[in-house]
């Protein structure tokens, strides 16, 4: 037992793990779901529109019924006669088969017997002579016979009832099982008119079906109708041009294998559909329907060619999207099978793919379960880099030179889920050792510091680096006076400050905030490190309305204690200093004990702020870079313009007012416009008129507790008006104090 034990340790949860998983997605891959299916169309897809085929020869030619022609002899449908004399004219080229792309299931109503039944005042001679005439059908049918034409069917989704038995055209030689359960099948059948089926030399389906995702690249050669083999029009023109008499289906227990007919054998998937390689759009494959019923095209356009007649005029067209081109006509497509198979260019799935695709995804599976543990992240990327690389370029060079479909995206997702187990469990596995170190150092350092010790220890050393950032420092107004109250109960105090403190400290960390410290009653927070935030200016903005908030709600609850307990009640106010700039962030300390702290002249600032919060009378100010930032956030007023002790760089300054919804009030916009009036009288000089101008602020301002502020403005400007500036003054304020 112990023995088995020590095996299993040493072979690892981890690889026991992925030798279950490599299993489970083996009998995937040959569950073959259609998810999977489509991820390795989709990349046969990409390939061919890498490296679409190269048509360098042309057997098969369309006689198109365009817009050119449809507007020199009429709309559609045309007479069947005109039809004839294009299939005359084709045989005169020397067509080697005509196959039509269109299928004539009813009567031409323009035949002469027809006709004369549908005029009215037709006299009795005139209407005996039409019915003498043959019908439009049977001339067609006339000009059938004297050249090899194969005209179209259509399979259909519903059971269609049938005129007469189908006439027999081409009998199937079968090489295994009946290939008929594997078969694309359709349950009804669109045919042709009698006249037509009894001339033709043969008969095929033009139905071409998109698969799930509307893509179409494979063609089914034969199909089930009604319970009977019925050959593709593309598989029939070439039995017909060949003069075979029978189609050969070989099949195994696994499907169809290939179809043939004598000198063509054409490989297939097991529903005995051919894989087509698509050539890029070419008007060379088209010769207009028109010039060929004018005698205008050269023998050499038909001559010995495989001619398909179909259309490609607006309303008639039957577009269908292909990996090379969303929008190619149903006649193309059928082109592009005779040309794939005449010059043996088209696309193979062999039946050995789907044992190849499982065999690498198996090898290589494995060697990731071997090695994986024991090599690091980086030698285990260049191994998973070097497997992906190899798998893509074996099945790219088995498509570009072989036309070999084999694919890679199995082995390569096998492969890479075997490497992303492999990851989580080794990711598991630190996080239970970082637990361990959490919880031997949690008693003696911070949880910041040994949250960044669990997870790399190379972060405990001294340095920091360059960061924008947004700095805040928040102090208690008259804290002296309110420890006085508790001088007999310190324990009091402590309780108050605890109640203070986490509140305020909540409000900075939901709003993405992170604390630097606290100094007794004042704290310093920082916005942007150690997590970058894009909206630091206005997470930091947000923190301090949502800190002046919940010290109301902690004074109202206060207030109610020391009404029922009949103490003394001093309510809690606090000033905050928001600034953003460039700081420095990292360990600061010796080598001996250090913190994660921020340093910077932005951080100096931020602090001189939040002690002129108390001079100006503002709960908040901030600098103009956090304004800038977040302006359109809040309702921002401008204060002053200062230069706090010890800088000479002057600093515009704001305060907060509210959020947006204040910022759109007709209140704010007021206030904020009549003094933003007095401040460009105030520097300009204009004394008397800024004077004036505090006036009418007084009169806005009232709600918003900015009463301290225009004192401060009514008595500069009267020392000002007895003692005027220099001339050079620019209106910023010097301040003498910290």
């Amino acid at each position: 037992m112990n023995r088995l034990k020590r095996l299993a340790q040493g072979f690892g949860l981890g690889r026991l793990v992925c030798l279950i998983l490599l299993a489970a997605l083996v009998a995937l891959r040959i569950a073959n779901p259609a998810p999977l299916e489509s991820m390795r169309v989709r990349t046969f897809d990409f390939y061919q529109t890498l490296k679409p085929r190269q048509a360098t020869l042309q057997p098969a030619v369309i006689v198109d019924i365009d817009e050119a022609s449809l507007k020199a002899f009429g709309q559609w449908p045309w007479p069947r006669t005109l039809l004839a004399d294009l299939v005359t004219k084709l045989a005169k080229l020397g067509s080697a088969v005509v196959g039509f792309d269109i299928i004539f299931a009813e009567p031409d109503r323009m035949s002469p017997a027809i006709a004369a039944e549908s005029f009215r005042n037709l006299d009795t001679e005139t209407r005996a002579q039409l019915m003498k005439l043959p019908s439009n059908d049977d001339v067609l049918a006339d000009a059938m016979r004297r050249t090899r034409v194969v005209i179209g069917e259509s399979g259909f989704h519903l059971a269609t009832p049938q005129a007469g038995p189908r006439p027999p055209s081409v009998g199937f030689a079968l090489m295994g099982p009946d290939p008929r359960r594997y078969l694309v099948a359709f349950p009804g059948l669109i045919r042709n008119v009698p006249a037509l089926e009894q001339a033709a030399a043969g008969r095929g389906l033009v139905t071409i079906q998109s698969e799930p995702d509307g893509i179409v690249r494979r063609i089914p050669m034969v199909m089930n109708t009604q319970g009977a083999l019925v050959p593709a029009i593309t598989l029939e023109m070439l039995r017909v041009v060949t003069g075979a008499g029978a189609i050969r289906i070989k099949t195994d227990a696994a499907g169809v294998n290939s179809v043939a007919i004598p000198g063509l054998e054409l490989p297939t998937d097991r529903n005995a559909q051919l894989w087509i390689h698509y050539a890029p759009y070419d008007p060379s494959r088209y010769v207009s329907a028109k010039d060929v019923l004018e005698d205008r095209v050269a023998p050499a356009r038909i001559g010995r060619k495989l001619v398909l007649i179909g259309t490609s005029a607006v309303g008639l067209r039957d577009i269908k999207a292909t990996p090379t081109d969303p929008a190619m006509s149903g006649v193309e497509v059928h082109a592009q099978v005779l040309e794939n198979v005449l010059t043996k260019s088209m696309l193979v799935y062999p039946t050995y793919a789907t044992g190849a695709e499982l065999a690498a995804a198996v090898v290589f599976g494995l060697v990731i379960i071997a090695v994986g543990p024991i090599l690091g992240a980086s030698m285990m990327l260049a191994l998973g880099a070097l497997v992906g690389l190899g798998l893509a370029a074996g099945s790219w060079y088995f498509f570009s030179q072989q036309r070999i479909l084999i694919d890679a995206t199995f082995p390569l997702l096998a492969t890479f889920l075997i490497y992303l187990t492999l990851i989580f469990i080794n990711y598991f596995r630190e996080q239970l050792q970082r637990r361990r170190i959490r919880s031997a150092f949690g008693q003696y350092l911070s949880p910041a510091l040994v949250e960044k010790l669990a997870h790399s220890h190379e972060t405990l050393t001294l340095g920091g680096e360059d960061r924008n950032m947004t700095i805040m420092f928040s102090d208690v107004r008259g804290f002296t006076t309110i420890s006085e109250i508790y001088k007999d109960d310190p324990q009091g105090l402590t309780t108050l400050m605890n109640n203070f403190l986490t509140p305020m400290t909540n409000a900075i960390i939901e709003n993405n905030g992170t604390i630097d410290k606290y100094i007794g009653d004042a704290i310093m927070a920082f916005w942007n490190a150690p997590l970058h935030d894009p909206v630091h200016e206005i997470n930091a903005c947000s923190a301090a309305l949502e800190m002046l908030a919940r010290v109301d709600r902690l004074n109202e609850q206060r207030q109610k204690e020391a009404g029922e307990s009949g103490h003394r009640f001093i309510p809690l106010k606090i000033g905050i200093g928001l600034n953003s700039g460039r700081c420095v962030v990292g360990n600061m300390g010796s080598n001996l004990r250090f913190n994660y702290s921020v340093l910077g002249d932005c951080v100096n600032l931020a602090s001189r702020l939040e002690g002129q919060s108390k001079s100006y009378d503002v709960p908040i100010i901030i600098g103009s870079k956090t304004a800038q930032a977040a302006g359109g956030k809040f309702a921002l007023l401008e204060l002053d313009c200062i230069t706090v002790k010890g800088k000479t760089e002057p600093e515009t300054i704001y305060t907060i007012l509210g959020r947006e919804d204040v910022a759109r009030s007709e209140g704010f916009l007021r206030v904020q416009t009549l003094f933003d009036e007095m401040l460009a009288l105030y520097r300009r000089q204009d004394f008397a008129a800024a004077g004036e101008a505090i006036l009418r602020c007084r009169a806005a301002g009232e709600g918003f507790g900015l009463s301290r502020l225009f004192d401060i403005y009514s008595r500069r400007i009267e020392g000002f008006q007895k003692d005027a500036p220099p001339s050079d003054w620019d209106g910023v304020f010097a301040l003498d104090s910290k």
